[in-house]
């Protein structure tokens, strides 16, 4: 089977004001990527706040995601559990969904020695009817050593690949270094937006990108130029888009921002489930008009409507979003 590539999104769950899961608006949301040509989803990511859903919650936005999806698009889905007989669970009813696979983080709330994280997987993928990619994610939960994910690669066929959400470049190219010398069809995904670029330049295949699910015709725009030579405008796109995912990514307790991205897009998040502060409030108000400038900057000219502020005053808030709040 060929690598998991090009750009998954690891979408937001929309929630009714009462706290529910927004059937509806999550159906549109799957449309609107795959219409605006996303090559994969990714439901249960960090970004779909699958720690805030109960497991219930969980399998439900995978079912609705893949009853939506209707076999057009590759599904990645995250079965993330401290308890492996949930995750064995989740995969079963994933595979009876048709999702191409699950992804799997290490270990998280305990901390776990790298022996028993590479047990851990050993343990799922001796059990799992799904392929299995590692999503390696250290500042939320244990982190998989490259050694580990190198012998994981090597011994079981059903871990087909790994996403890296460590935000460090060296460790993503000495992963991509030791899997291609390992096993030539394992995947090599990048987590991080800010250097996608960089990541396919060096021979990553692609990413699960949080602000595909508030931007994706630029996100795809850099995979897709990058697959035909266009370099220049890879370079260009993927510097235009940093003070964006800069603003999304400060802009409050995460995924808020992404939420606030969405809204300025059309969609209604609803309430998180994280409650706010009134300071934390005001200031994601004010980075989402931040957003809104920068979306129109990039084109996106219905974000213009919550574009308000005079330059002067964007910049000030610019300035404080980088120190975070005061």
């Amino acid at each position: 089977m060929t690598r998991i590539s090009g750009i998954l999104c690891p979408n937001i769950v929309p929630f009714h004001q009462d706290g529910r899961i927004n059937e509806g608006e999550l159906r549109r949301i799957v449309s609107w990527l795959i219409d605006k040509g996303i090559h994969g989803l990714y439901p249960n990511g960090s970004t779909g706040e699958f720690a805030r859903l109960s497991f219930e919650e969980r399998i439900r936005v995978v079912e609705i995601v893949a009853d939506e999806n209707r076999g057009r698009v590759p599904i990645l889905a995250g079965a993330a559990e401290n308890d492996i007989g949930l995750v064995i669970k989740a995969a079963r009813r994933y595979a009876s969904l048709g999702i191409r696979a699950i992804s799997l983080t290490g270990p998280y709330f305990f901390k776990v020695s790298a022996e028993g994280v590479e047990a851990y997987f050993r343990e799922v993928a001796s059990q799992s009817p799904l392929d299995i990619l590692l999503y390696n994610i250290p500042q939320f939960a244990n982190e998989i050593p490259v050694e580990v994910i190198r012998r994981l690669a090597a011994d079981c066929p059903r871990i087909i690949g790994t996403k890296d959400s460590s935000r460090d470049m060296p460790r993503f190219l000495h992963t991509l270094n030791v899997l291609r010398k390992t096993r030539e069809d394992f995947s090599v995904l990048v987590g991080c937006e800010e250097i996608l670029y960089p990541t396919l330049m060096m021979g990553g295949d692609g990413g699960t990108i949080a602000s595909a699910g508030v931007m994706p015709e630029p996100i795809i725009k850099i995979y897709n130029d990058f697959q035909v030579g266009r370099h220049d405008e890879c370079r260009r796109v993927q510097f235009k888009l940093l003070e964006v995912i800069e603003a999304m990514l400060r802009a409050g307790n995460f995924p808020e921002g992404f939420r606030a991205g969405a809204a300025l897009r059309g969609f209604h998040p609803g309430p998180s489930r994280q409650p706010m502060g009134e300071r934390e409030k005001e200031f994601l108000g004010e980075m989402q008009e931040r957003m809104a400038c920068l979306l129109s900057e990039c084109g996106f000219h219905k974000a213009a409507e919550q574009c308000a502020r005079p330059a002067s005053h964007v910049e000030e808030m610019l300035g404080r979003l980088r120190r975070k709040l005061p």
